[in-house]
């Protein structure tokens, strides 16, 4: 089972706990990035004491954009692609490691199910002590959405298959997706549904008393607990987005 690899313990990996088994929907804003949960997130599934191998499907930036940001986090993505712990998937190109995933006269639609297969078979391809300790991450659906060409129910039915890994093998999910980017006053369904199918959801926000200088935002988790154990939680504190790390407190803990 994955814990947080070892790291000292934050505010975010104590609301978070451990993610087998579970997903987690990150939702931000234009004005309130979420990137560096993501980012925490992946760095954690990458530590050497954790035997997670991470799956991770890009839809919004290449592969030098994380390797230089987690660098700066003192983890080293190259390293682990070389030692098969990170696989990554170039959606910008819909090409994965070099190989087109559809050519000319396929769908979108088409993509995103042999994007699953992909997944599926990498998966399957893993030694057998290795297919629980796998961690889906996508950055992010609203681009996997534009991707589709504004297909909802396409997006829908991808993430509803990596779904069903997190049940069948114990696989943990991660998905980034922007709340207010929708031009409807009413809430979309993608999120609707995200927010459903969440065993753990983090929302990025700006504060409620607008900007402030040593403090970016603030983070809620609603943890809706595993059922083994785990039970549910509701957190709320403030972050500051550093250069080389992510500082969290609790609301008026920081005069």
């Amino acid at each position: 089972m994955e814990d947080n690899g070892g790291a000292p313990s934050n505010l975010l990996d104590d609301a978070v706990g451990a993610l087998a088994g579970r997903f987690v929907a990150v939702e931000d804003s234009v004005e309130t990035s979420a990137a560096f949960v993501l980012h925490h997130l992946l760095k954690r599934a990458l530590s050497p004491l954790s035997p997670t191998v991470v799956l991770f499907v890009s839809f919004a930036h290449p592969f030098s954009h994380y390797d230089r940001i987690l660098r700066k986090l003192g983890c080293n993505l190259a390293a682990q692609r070389d030692n098969k712990r990170f696989f990554f998937f170039d959606m910008l190109m819909w090409e994965y490691q070099g190989e087109r995933i559809r050519d000319e006269e396929k769908t979108r639609g088409d993509g995103l199910v042999a994007l699953y297969g992909e997944i599926q078979k990498l998966i399957s391809d893993l030694p057998e002590e290795r297919k629980n300790s796998v961690t889906i991450m996508i950055d992010d659906v609203s681009l996997m959405e534009v991707a589709a060409k504004g297909s909802t129910n396409l997006v829908l039915d991808f993430l509803h298959y990596c779904h069903t890994l997190t049940s069948e093998l114990g696989c943990s999910l991660v998905a980034l997706n922007h709340g207010d980017i929708y031009s409807s006053t009413e809430r979309p369904t993608l999120i609707l549904q995200m927010e459903y199918l969440a065993g753990i959801l983090i929302k990025a926000e700006p504060l409620a008393t607008g900007l402030a200088k040593d403090v970016h935002g603030q983070l809620t988790v609603l943890n809706r607990g595993d059922g083994q154990g785990s039970r549910y939680k509701l957190c709320n504190f403030h972050f500051k987005v550093k250069e080389n790390n992510v500082e969290y407190f609790f609301p008026g803990s920081r005069s």
